[in-house]
């Protein structure tokens, strides 16, 4: 479970084909190309109502599709689970399953993908009554949620584990047999060490537009004509399959980070299909933050991430001698940070993996002693827990998964909606951020930034999140007050549109990013009481955060590990 964890988080951690859809066709069993008018909105661009058309026939797909693997799960013909692939190291009892699906919803019976599914039949333990199966989406986009099931063991999710089967999957594209990537992970270049300019010259952006240009090039050359199809529409219509595929006449699911807008997304346009939801740490669904301003809020928010980090270490100058105020803890980081740039610690730790480890911190306060024991130890003249903490896996598994996680990252966000084509709008965007937000700014910039040359003809519109045509049963929203990947402003936007009987679990004060699974027994108790009940805890409440993280002294052999305890979540974006 460990190594497997550890590769996914650092596969997570490192997020931080000119070829239009195919037409629908009208062979045996297909979806008609001609759709009812009203799926277009009046008075939509030819572009809007094109993506809409296309769109519905999509779902029109989707739900046949679902339709049939309904019969077959009733007739005894559902998914078969045996042993687990060998590469995905889960032991038993996690069984697996492959699902195929449609690759283009429109052409149900055209070319498929596989995905593969995990599953721990619930236990039943103390006589509780079975309730069907909890699906569970982890983030990124591009995190598996295999290994979800292995969560069935912790005394945590005892309860929910024995009353419900618990379900993870890995999304299209990551991993399994043909993994969406857009440039060759062993390419001599991505080795490292590599560098992130605190301060982009001119030159510098030159060079990371080229870099942008051609990522998004190599994603058409290796995807090709399906490309169009990594889309959070897509995501939500194989999640409406897998219900299907499962027994379920309705879903009960968990998503965590991007899960969250999955979820919602799923909501929306199956919303007679929705039985149980719990969203963590959720992202803003409001259209018009979809993609692109989502991302400028996050820069700000790792930015107040960053100085609880900071606040924390200097709150511990006895311990680590970095600085008795936060801007004093920065200074010692910059001086480490000007260090690595003039010579690379371990000769692999440049500024880049030095911002992507402590980037960690900005999403989990576990890691803050053993992020700071390293800067303590490298002005101290020690590189090693530093170099330990910060440099990639250099295993090509490690580096194929990191190049996986960023890929589907990149189409999905790039797919899912309009983005800035002109580099003079990031440019002034991003930099009026970085006077305020220096932190994260422009690496988030850059990591976003192949979606501006994105080669997919019509990006889809955004999916108006809560216009769903009926009800919906009580849904759990959970988040961390100073939670930096997803700014809790987003997750009051879902609840809203939600709807009066979703219900909002604040933690208060707290901000690391995944509250559920672990950390906080008032969050737990809610989440556990929600799915065994479905009883929710009212419009808003709030617990009390989780304890802050004791320092390691620097004698502590384990200072400097840099291993994060026991939790549900990897890292999402």
């Amino acid at each position: 479970m460990r190594t497997l964890l550890d590769r996914r988080r650092a596969a997570a951690a490192a997020l931080l084909c000119c070829l239009a859809p195919c037409a629908p066709t009208t062979t045996a069993g297909a979806v008609p190309a001609a759709v009812p008018a009203a799926a277009v909105p009046a008075g939509a661009s030819p572009a809007a109502g094109n993506a809409a058309r296309r769109a519905a026939a999509a779902d029109a797909g989707a739900e046949l599709v679902a339709r049939r693997l309904a019969g077959r799960s009733r007739d005894g013909g559902g998914l078969a689970f045996g042993p687990c692939p060998a590469d995905e190291e889960l032991p038993s009892p996690v069984r697996c399953a492959a699902l195929t699906v449609p690759l283009d919803y429109a052409r149900p019976d055209g070319p498929r993908i596989r995905l593969t599914v995990s599953r721990v039949p619930a236990t039943g333990r103390g006589g509780v009554a079975r309730q069907g199966a909890l699906v569970y989406n982890p983030g990124g986009p591009g995190a598996s949620g295999l290994f979800f099931p292995l969560v069935a063991g912790l005394p945590e999710w005892e309860r929910i584990g024995a009353a419900y089967d618990l379900v993870g999957y890995a999304p299209r594209g990551v991993g399994g047999p043909a993994p969406l990537s857009c440039e060759d992970p062993a390419a001599p270049a991505l080795a490292g060490p590599t560098r992130l300019p605190a301060a982009p010259s001119a030159a510098d952006k030159h060079a990371r537009t080229s870099a942008a240009r051609a990522y998004a090039r190599g994603c058409a050359e290796r995807a090709g004509a399906a490309l169009p199809y990594y889309s959070t529409l897509d995501n939500a219509r194989d999640l409406h399959v897998l219900r299907a595929a499962l027994g379920e006449s309705k879903l009960t699911f968990m998503g965590a980070s991007y899960g969250t807008y999955l979820g919602a997304v799923y909501a929306t346009r199956h919303p007679g299909h929705v039985r149980r939801m719990v969203l963590d740490s959720a992202v803003n669904p409001d259209p018009r933050r979809i993609w692109y301003l989502n991302n400028l809020d996050q820069a700000a928010g790792f930015e107040r991430r960053w100085h609880d980090f900071r606040a924390w270490t200097a709150r511990h100058h006895t311990v680590y001698g970095l600085g008795s105020t936060p801007e004093a803890v920065r200074a010692s980081y910059e001086k480490v940070r000007g260090a690595v740039e003039r010579a690379p610690a371990g000769g692999v730790v440049g500024t880049g993996e030095l911002q992507s480890a402590f980037l960690q911190a900005a999403y989990y306060d576990e890691v803050w002693p053993e992020r700071a024991a390293a800067l303590s130890a490298f002005l101290a003249g020690n590189p090693a827990p530093l170099t330990e903490q910060a440099r990639p896996d250099p295993s090509p598994g490690a580096a194929a998964d990191r190049e996986n996680s960023r890929a589907v990252y990149t189409a999905v966000l790039c797919n899912d909606a309009p983005w800035p084509a002109n580099w003079a709008v990031w440019d002034r965007d991003n930099t009026e951020l970085a006077r305020r937000a220096p932190f994260e700014t422009w690496a988030n910039a850059f990591l976003n930034l192949p979606c501006a040359y994105w080669p997919v003809r019509e990006r889809q519109q955004p999916v108006a999140v809560g216009e769903q045509g009926a009800a919906l049963p009580g849904t759990l929203v959970v988040a961390a007050e100073r939670d930096g990947a997803t700014p809790y402003p987003g997750a009051l936007e879902l609840q809203r549109r939600l709807g009066r009987r979703s219900s909002l679990v604040t933690e208060a004060g707290a901000g690391t990013h995944g509250v559920v699974g672990g950390r906080n027994a008032c969050v737990d108790g809610h989440v556990e009481r929600y799915l065994l009940t479905g009883a929710t805890p009212g419009w808003r409440v709030t617990c009390a955060p989780h304890p802050e993280p004791a320092p390691v002294s620097l004698d502590d052999g384990a200072a400097g590990s840099g291993k994060v305890p026991r939790a549900l979540l990897p890292p999402a974006v």
